[in-house]
């Protein structure tokens, strides 16, 4: 029987202000994290963004290996959610700062969910 992979994820406190800066110098993970500070986790077939799904993988998977999010496995699917509480924890202010700016600066707002509606 073959055993599922599990992604690792860094602990709260090896989780370098570098990883996280180097992980948000790209728009569309920029937009990831604004979709995911919902606080609430995705399915990774629920996230929009105009990439193929291999890069949006390789997208989500710097914001993993970075300790930005926390993905899960159950079965053939994938979740993802944003890691606020450990990023706060790590560098307070630091998670509000970036969204408010994105949201001033429209970074990432190309990115969202299946169910988000086109804005007139």
């Amino acid at each position: 029987m073959a055993s599922v992979k599990q992604a690792r994820h860094p602990a709260t406190d090896e989780i370098t202000l570098i990883d996280v800066m180097g992980a948000l110098n790209d728009p569309i993970r920029v937009g990831l994290i604004r979709v995911l500070a919902d606080e609430r986790e995705h399915g990774w077939g629920e996230l929009r963004a105009p990439v193929a799904k291999s890069t949006l993988s390789h997208h989500l998977r710097v914001l993993r290996d970075a300790g930005v999010t926390r993905t899960r496995q159950e079965g053939t699917r994938c979740f993802v959610k944003l890691r606020s509480a450990d990023l706060n924890a790590r560098f307070p202010g630091l998670l509000t700062a970036i969204l408010d700016a994105a949201h001033h600066d429209d970074v990432g707002s190309h990115v969202g969910l299946a169910d988000d509606s086109p804005t007139a």
